[in-house]
């Protein structure tokens, strides 16, 4: 299959801007010929998420109620991250900011588009471990629950459907395997 883009782009307006996110709106030829549009999300921020790990393979979880689900959701600690800065800086204050905890170790295990097929946001993971405790200090958005659990428990938690969330389940995953092959 050929990597060549075949797309073509007519037209492109800027429908939505803010601190965040830019909404474009393309008028493009799709690749069988056909005439039709394409909106297309850019996030001006890095996607950060953390997986905290203890030397007993406890992690921490951090629920919140998720604006644009309606719903509430358990995560692991993650947040937006400039493109300014290295992405490592980021994940030390979310974990930081979330749970109160900094660790002395940390490991990025993932890179991943989470939305690809109308989105840019590149995801980076990373799992901290050597933790120590201190105070959370989450942002006013956020009205956080933080919970100890063992690993297992989170991972089953994926398993069973309760973690949605693509980064979390992706780093869950990615460090069940990691796990299983003795790399963590």
């Amino acid at each position: 299959m050929e990597e060549n883009n075949p797309w073509q782009t007519l037209e492109s307006e800027v429908k939505y801007d803010n601190n965040w996110i830019r909404l474009t709106e393309h008028q493009v030829i799709n690749p069988s010929g056909g005439s039709g549009i394409y909106g297309e999300v850019h996030f001006k921020n890095f996607a950060i998420g953390i997986l905290p790990l203890d030397e007993d393979y406890n992690t921490w979880l951090v629920g919140q109620y998720r604006y644009p689900l309606k719903a509430y959701s358990w995560e692991i600690p993650e947040g937006g991250g400039s493109l300014n800065k290295e992405p490592i800086e980021s994940a030390r204050r979310e974990l930081l900011e979330e749970t109160g905890m900094s660790a002395k170790n940390w490991k990025e295990i993932q890179r991943m588009h989470l939305s690809n097929s109308v989105s840019d946001e590149l995801s980076i993971v990373y799992i901290a471990s050597g933790l120590i405790q201190g105070i959370s200090m989450p942002e006013e958005t956020e009205q956080l629950i933080v919970k100890k659990l063992p690993f297992e428990e989170a991972y089953q938690m994926v398993l069973k459907g309760e973690i949605t969330d693509s980064m979390s389940v992706a780093a869950i995953l990615k460090a069940k395997l990691m796990i299983i092959e003795g790399l963590i």
